[in-house]
């Protein structure tokens, strides 16, 4: 009875159904497709009056050290704690170790090179706490103009 398998254009007209139901505004929640993946997601106009009926503390936010670290593993992974400490120019064993036990990089393997340091990716959780499906969704740099970097105002 369960072995029975099911076509995959079956799931999705479900998933696409169920996803409709739940744009009324009926629903404070929405099925959101997210890290390869479907989650139920609270709507974001239904998000304060839930946290403040589930006392719910926000996530601790990551420090610029572990934002800067991440942001080098998600674009150069994988890759060594070396490579990542050349391009930062300080030592990132604590915000490695942190985003390890949060969960947002995980150990893709070893390196060939010499001393077969271990290579370091980003994880499932990541793709989750940046609502992104893929590394290819995170900006390019051509996706950021000039205007918006800078500080100040330009000189005439």
């Amino acid at each position: 009875m369960f072995e029975t398998e099911v076509p995959t254009e079956h799931i999705l007209t479900a998933i696409t159904e169920l996803q409709s139901k739940y744009e009324a505004d009926d629903f404070s929640f929405a099925i959101e497709q997210i890290a390869g993946g479907y989650q139920f997601l609270t709507k974001p106009a239904y998000q304060s009056s839930i946290s403040i009926l589930l006392k719910h503390q926000s996530q601790k936010r990551l420090s610029t050290a572990q934002l800067e670290t991440l942001s080098i593993i998600a674009y150069k992974q994988p890759v060594t704690k070396t490579e990542v400490e050349q391009i930062r120019g300080v030592s990132c064993d604590y915000s490695i170790q942190k985003l390890l036990e949060k969960e947002l990089i995980t150990i893709k393997g070893k390196s060939d090179s010499i001393g077969r340091p271990i290579l370091y990716g980003t994880s499932e959780k990541f793709m989750e706490y940046f609502g992104i499906n893929s590394i290819s969704d995170l900006p390019q740099p051509k996706d950021f103009t000039a205007e918006e970097n800078q500080i100040g105002e330009a000189k005439d």
